[in-house]
């Protein structure tokens, strides 16, 4: 059976303003419509898309307390965008959101909702340390990663940082999985080059799809510099180059943010590439065999 799914990134323009969460969900609407209409079967938005709702937060909120009063609005949003995923037969990935941790705390969460009624949550795991700021957006970090299973492939979420750490990569290289998704939200050139220089490692290392996507524009007196691709094994198949599919990164947006629609990903071919097809791939090499010393 041929599976070869074709998927949108809405690199999403976080300076347009939303009046109120139905706003933004009428938002998220459209780009839900408009990736269904061009074929997509999922729809991926960057970390933090909560953010955008800071241009309706309430007078005198506090930066440390931003991240509960985002908590809230998302726990209102939820069962609408899984509703959304439902009607429209398309997957989707609203980016992330705090979502309380039930002591005290907020993970900074990833929620993929499938068009059979089903969700899957990713919590970071790896935070930076502006998440770990008690004056201003303090989260927790999360302990599991999920393998996910969605129409016979196997998915997984590295959320930002996440994408940078070959210790996950090493990790769940036995896994065998299919395409990773990477939703992100960088301020600076630095941070973009960052996940998306790792997320086209991360397609070497482990023979997969990688799908990253952040954010454009300024919201809440914070600058977002980012962009959308697709990134593939570095293998004669395949191109050669690694790069399946990218909009070029930018620090703003004249609309809603750019929506990048990689058509067809050629999971039948990397999965022929992983199983022995590969020009150089060791397969799930480990280091754990080796002594480390000095010279």
């Amino acid at each position: 059976m041929t599976i070869n799914p074709t998927i949108a990134l809405w690199a999403t323009n976080m300076a347009r303003p939303v009046g109120s969460i139905e706003d933004w969900l009428n938002l998220v609407e459209g780009k839900l419509a408009e990736a269904r209409d061009r074929h997509a079967a999922m729809l991926v938005m960057p970390e933090f898309s909560s953010a955008q709702w800071l241009h309706y937060k309430p007078a005198g909120l506090k930066a440390s307390e931003e991240v509960a009063w985002m908590a809230a609005e998302g726990a209102r949003a939820l069962p609408a965008l899984a509703d959304l995923a439902r009607r429209y037969g398309t997957a989707l990935l609203p980016g992330t959101l705090p979502v309380a941790d039930g002591k005290g705390g907020f993970f900074n969460r990833a929620a993929l909702f499938f068009e059979d009624g089903r969700a899957v949550w990713q919590d970071k795991l790896c935070l930076t340390p502006s998440e770990k700021n008690p004056e201003a957006w303090s989260l927790v970090p999360g302990t599991v990663f999920r393998v996910i299973s969605w129409r016979g492939l196997k998915l997984g979420i590295l959320i930002c940082l996440d994408s940078e750490l070959p210790a996950l990569s090493a990790a769940i290289a036995d896994r065998q999985i299919d395409i990773l998704l990477v939703p992100s939200m960088t301020a600076k050139p630095s941070g973009y080059h960052r996940v998306f220089g790792c997320a086209k490692a991360r397609a070497v290392e482990l023979q997969a799809i990688i799908a990253a996507v952040g954010s454009v524009g300024p919201v809440n007196g914070d600058t977002n510099f980012s962009g959308a691709a697709v990134f593939v094994p570095c293998e004669e198949a395949l191109g050669f180059d690694g790069r399946f599919a990218e909009i070029a990164p930018a620090d703003s947006h004249d609309g809603d943010g750019p929506m990048l629609v990689a058509a067809d990903l050629p999971v039948d071919t990397v999965r022929k590439l992983r199983a022995g097809g590969a020009e150089v791939w060791p397969g799930a090499w480990r280091a754990d065999r080796l002594t480390i010393e000095a010279a």
